[in-house]
């Protein structure tokens, strides 16, 4: 939870800095550096100041696919509130992802 407030924090300022109050902006932002960085890094600002990183259950990178889908679940909010036992979210179970610690 911190990693995504983390994130929406920043997102939050460079869009104010060049759009104003926009929500749509502050959202497309944060939906477009969820995807790049966790399709390149395999983590996104938030996630790599707190040490974890997105990985498939088979501990590769997640791509840019799972990252895309997983990115636009979280935007959604309901998948991301939502968890099972093992404290996955629907977002990273539609897509089979874990957050570890690195």
């Amino acid at each position: 939870m911190v990693a995504l407030l983390i994130d929406w924090a920043l997102c939050t300022l460079i869009s104010q800095a060049f759009f104003g109050w926009d929500a749509f902006a502050t959202t497309y932002l944060f939906l477009l550096e969820q995807i790049l960085f966790v399709g390149f890094f395999g983590y996104s600002i938030g996630h790599r100041v707190l040490s974890m990183q997105v990985q498939t259950l088979d501990g590769r990178p997640a791509g840019f696919l799972t990252a895309a889908i997983r990115s636009v679940l979280i935007c959604l909010v309901i998948p991301a509130l939502i968890f099972d036992p093992d404290q996955r979210g629907l977002h990273d179970r539609a897509r089979g992802t874990v957050l570890v610690r690195i």
